[in-house]
């Protein structure tokens, strides 16, 4: 059975940290995640998530310096200190708000530079890596795609799955954004079959409009049922822009599969 996991990055945009966990608990979600939760204290988290049952699934390596263009550390020449910084935030975070999963996020690099990021993050996640499982905790990669983020160091599942292998760490899994490989690549699908046994975490939305996932490019009743198929048993995230009001959203995203658990 599939289960849903509230992306409280982006439902309920513009309310507290606190009051998006308060609403997806109300709205009768097991699991949430998260991108940069850390100014809002992890015992608060742990209270209101216990409060309503729910398992707190991913979070997200802080991004640098936005103003900068920044977005992620992991591949930054120069930067290793600070990246290992913030998977110790991310780390320490998890250990007591109860998050059980960092996505490591690699950044943004100049297209001469990518030889030169990609050995940086590949030696930074395995420092990383090491230090995540034994806190017990799992790291994720995703590729995001080069329309929303044009100098993200990679963009697609193999490029992923290639860093993954040179890592060389069960504890490092592909974040599998069917939004993401859509806009990047296609074959979704085949590439969800291909890369199973790596991923460790799916979050979806419509493509192109990364809107509710009941409409647009990919059929999610079939995704969602080969997920099934495949005996996927990790979360799947709803990480979306909402249209409109989220709880109303909500309502045309339970109609996506007859396998969809909260």
């Amino acid at each position: 059975m599939i289960k849903f996991s509230a992306n409280l990055g982006l439902l309920w945009p513009g309310l507290p940290l606190l009051e998006r966990l308060q609403r997806a608990g109300a709205a009768g979600f097991k699991a949430v995640e998260m991108h940069w939760p850390y100014e809002c204290p992890p015992g608060s988290v742990r209270e209101i998530c216990s409060e309503f049952g729910m398992s707190i699934g991913s979070i997200n390596t802080a991004p640098g310096d936005r103003s900068k263009g920044e977005f992620g550390l992991g591949a930054l020449p120069g930067r290793e200190d600070d990246f290992q910084a913030s998977v110790d935030q991310a780390i320490a975070y998890c250990l007591a708000s109860g998050a059980s999963a960092i996505h490591c996020m690699a950044g943004n690099v100049g297209a001469q530079q990518r030889d030169e990021a990609r050995g940086t993050l590949i030696r930074n996640m395995q420092i990383a890596s090491k230090k995540a499982e034994a806190a017990g905790i799992r790291c994720l990669l995703e590729p995001i795609n080069s329309f929303d983020q044009p100098d993200y160091l990679y963009s697609t599942v193999e490029e992923v799955a290639f860093i993954i292998e040179a890592i060389d760490s069960t504890n490092v899994q592909i974040l599998f954004d069917a939004y993401h490989v859509a806009r990047s690549q296609g074959d979704v699908t085949m590439r969800l079959r291909q890369f199973i046994n790596r991923i460790g975490h799916v979050q979806i939305a419509s493509v192109p409009s990364r809107a509710e996932p009941t409409d647009g490019e990919i059929d999610y009743r079939f995704f969602l049922s080969e997920l099934n198929f495949l005996n996927y048993s990790g979360l799947v995230g709803l990480e979306y822009n909402p249209s409109g009001n989220t709880e109303c959203g909500l309502e045309s995203v339970k109609l996506l599969a007859a396998c969809m658990s909260y």
